[in-house]
């Protein structure tokens, strides 16, 4: 049986802490609304929430140790045992999967010898798959600490992995530079990313991401059916001056559609109730 009640920090990990959570504790009109980032905050400390951050939370909030369990619990962007430097997360949701994820989940388990959420002996890697990273049009994709590595192939997840092992720089698709999983909780509690160029290099959108903006913007030029995947894609050369552009094929996720809203012949939804004239 554990040890009733948790045994606390030591004392000047404590008076720092203290002193973190009264700033985060000030953001918000009501105190509850703080655990999310005390979490975070205690989660930085130690690499995962223990049942001495769980009663820190609850002695800075005025709430019991099963409240703030009860939330640790239901999110799993809170680790609930040691894990590593480095969150591997492997998108195993249905396009990613389709395109490669489940493969690339399959070849790092063989590659670092660990299951689902395991750690490498040398606490450098933590594997997980992902349900989804909202990053569909990147597929698949694996993020290292909520820092994302778009397109990958088996090959190139395991480099990565190696390289993180290794502590080579790694350097994300998009956003900011890597740090490691406890410098990422503490700025996930809300506290600035000081180092040096990491805030100018934030950014999660990318070009594909925004194709959709650019289009009802009226931005975007023809569109193109896309190259297969792998393939060469179309290149943009300009037509010679007496030569006319060439035809390109809109695709059905670009070109704009008629719809009810753009063509009032044909209005969304029935004309009249079911059994009247």
């Amino acid at each position: 049986m554990p040890q009733l009640p948790a045994p606390d920090y030591p004392a000047e990990v404590r008076a720092r802490l203290d002193a973190d959570a009264k700033e985060v504790i000030a953001r918000y009109p009501d105190s509850r609304s703080a655990l999310l980032p005390l979490l975070h905050l205690v989660q930085a400390e130690e690499g995962h929430v223990t049942r001495t951050g769980i009663r820190f939370c609850a002695e800075q909030l005025g709430l019991t140790t099963a409240e703030v369990t009860a939330v640790s619990t239901f999110y799993t962007m809170y680790r609930r045992r040691p894990s590593g430097d480095y969150q591997v997360g492997v998108c195993t949701n249905t396009l990613c999967a389709v395109l490669g994820g489940d493969a690339i989940f399959d070849a790092l388990k063989a590659h670092l010898g660990v299951g689902n959420e395991e750690t490498t002996p040398d606490g450098k890697v933590t594997l997980e798959h992902i349900e989804c990273n909202a990053a569909c049009d990147f597929a698949p994709v694996v993020m290292v600490n909520w820092e994302f590595f778009d397109n990958q192939t088996v090959e190139s997840a395991k480099r990565l992995v190696d390289d993180l092992r290794a502590g080579r720089t790694v350097q994300p698709t998009r956003g900011a530079p890597l740090c490691t999983y406890k410098e990422t909780a503490r700025i996930l509690a809300g506290f600035p990313d000081e180092r040096p160029g990491a805030v100018e290099a934030t950014g999660g959108a990318g070009h594909a991401s925004l194709a959709g903006l650019r289009l009802a913007r009226g931005e975007s030029g023809p569109a193109r059916v896309g190259a297969p995947r792998g393939g060469v894609p179309q290149q943009d050369t300009p037509p010679h001056h007496d030569e006319q552009p060439p035809k390109r094929h809109p695709s059905s996720h670009d070109a704009p559609q008629k719809t009810s809203d753009s063509d009032p012949n044909f209005p969304a939804g029935p004309i009249a109730e079911e059994g009247e004239g």
